[in-house]
């Protein structure tokens, strides 16, 4: 039983927006709790927070609707499940403005760059509706891999999570929460930065959508093996969360007992509007597949 009611560790009237709590009173609240550590846990549980960041809440640059009471109904359930989460692992959308998803990488024959959301196919370079303003042919390259791979196609996205910006920055309150459990537990955050390569997207938290050095985040996935349970949630679901557990659920595919383990918060994301219907239809897939488990958070016994 925590002593710190959540309203203390928690505003909901202040998601996305400046934090009114300082971090050292949230975790002088956590350290006065007196609850066990996270190494005596017997059935081992990790949370995975899928870049929950202020860009990506309804009042941010590239905003998901309902991102507010995703934040509200995630922040419940980890206060309510502290005792029973033993780690915490959250990505970190991390981008400059000059990379190949922003507008400013583009231009026409006209010198003006493509607005967000355009769709750019390797048909669209090759007969020169769109050129790269720099590496023309590492950018053909991309998109040419994109569609021979079957992955998304090359989508221009409003400029978001710009390192060291408060966009990219964790939603407040979700820190909070996230801090004091660290504290609290004695269990520290595993942090995931994703998303620097220019060159590339990174949806998934395990790799980019093509990367010529088949990068893979092998640290992440073999940590994995350590868990009774994997509880995912975050932002979007029809994208980075999607495609993050795409990532992990293929490279498990011969392994239903390990992918079983994975329980999908599904009050506790939201896609981007136009991407709902292939989110849905992929996670049915996923389902009958890897046998993932698709749960509202309030309906979860740990």
């Amino acid at each position: 039983m925590l002593k710190t009611n959540f309203e203390e560790i928690v505003d909901l009237t202040a998601v996305g927006g400046q934090n009114p709590k300082t971090l050292n009173d949230i975790l002088r609240l956590a350290a006065s709790e007196d609850i066990a550590s996270s190494n005596k846990d017997k059935e081992k549980v990790l949370f995975v927070g899928i870049d929950l960041q202020n860009d990506f809440m309804e009042n941010g640059e590239l905003p998901v609707p309902n991102s507010f009471k995703d934040i509200e109904n995630t922040t419940k359930f980890l206060y309510h499940n502290i005792e029973k989460i033993t780690t915490i692992a959250v990505s970190l959308d991390t981008h400059s403005p000059q990379q190949i998803f922003h507008p400013s990488w583009w231009v026409d024959n006209e010198g003006k760059h493509p607005e967000p959301y355009t769709i750019i196919s390797e048909e669209d370079i090759v007969n020169g509706k769109w050129m790269a303003v720099e590496k023309q042919e590492e950018s053909l390259e991309y998109v040419r891999q994109l569609e021979k791979q079957g992955r998304m196609k090359l989508c221009i996205w409003t400029f978001h999570c710009i390192e060291g910006t408060f966009g990219a920055a964790l939603e407040g309150q979700f820190s909070n929460i996230i801090h004091f459990h660290s504290v609290a537990r004695k269990s520290p955050i595993h942090k995931i930065v994703k998303g620097k390569d220019p060159l590339s997207e990174m949806y998934g938290i395990i790799k980019p959508e093509y990367n010529k050095n088949n990068f893979v985040n092998s640290e992440f996935l073999e940590m994995l093996k350590g868990y009774d349970k994997i509880l995912v949630a975050g932002e979007a679901k029809s994208h980075c969360v999607l495609e993050s557990l795409r990532q992990i659920l293929e490279h498990y595919q011969d392994d239903l007992a390990m992918t079983s383990k994975i329980f999908v918060l599904e009050d506790c994301m939201s896609s981007i509007p136009g991407f709902e219907e292939n989110a849905e239809i992929a996670l049915k897939e996923f389902k009958q597949l890897y046998n993932i488990n698709i749960v509202r958070s309030n309906e979860l016994n740990l």
